[in-house]
């Protein structure tokens, strides 16, 4: 069975809007997804907050293009009224944040993949950067 990676909205923009120095490494997490050699697991709310941004710095096709390559080698999580209600009720001082940990949990993956770690110091599965991730396997 291949490991599902929960990706935080940072890291889908790292990878969509190519930020430096961050790109190289989810770049290498989002080769092995294409390889099916692990799932990335992203939530809904996550291409709406993408697309806001990177029209920010592109027209809106371009944008669009890059959402829907993306979504080829990942899976959506619904964003249900389960999961609203849990980040509602939950000790996160962000909303954000917890509805993406909550998606992470209803998806069964088994790590969340962030660039704001501290964001989820409760969090019951582990959470790595991109690079932390791919020394955990080894991945040159």
């Amino acid at each position: 069975m291949k490991t599902k990676l929960f990706i935080d909205t940072n890291i889908m923009l790292d990878l969509l809007g190519e930020r430096e120095p961050f790109y190289n490494s989810i770049a290498k997490i989002a080769t092995l997804a294409d390889n099916r050699k692990i799932t990335m697991i992203v939530s809904a709310l996550s291409y709406a907050t993408v697309s806001y941004f990177l029209t920010k710095f592109e027209n809106t096709e371009k944008a669009k293009d890059k959402l829907r390559k993306f979504k080829v080698i990942s899976e959506i999580c619904d964003l249900d009224e389960l999961i609203i209600e849990k980040g509602l009720n939950s000790n996160f001082s962000d909303f954000e944040d917890s509805l993406q940990y909550f998606s992470a949990l209803k998806s069964d993956c088994k790590i969340l993949i962030t660039r704001n770690e501290k964001d989820f110091k409760k969090s019951q599965i582990p959470v790595m950067t991109a690079n932390e991730y791919l020394k955990s396997i080894n991945y040159k």
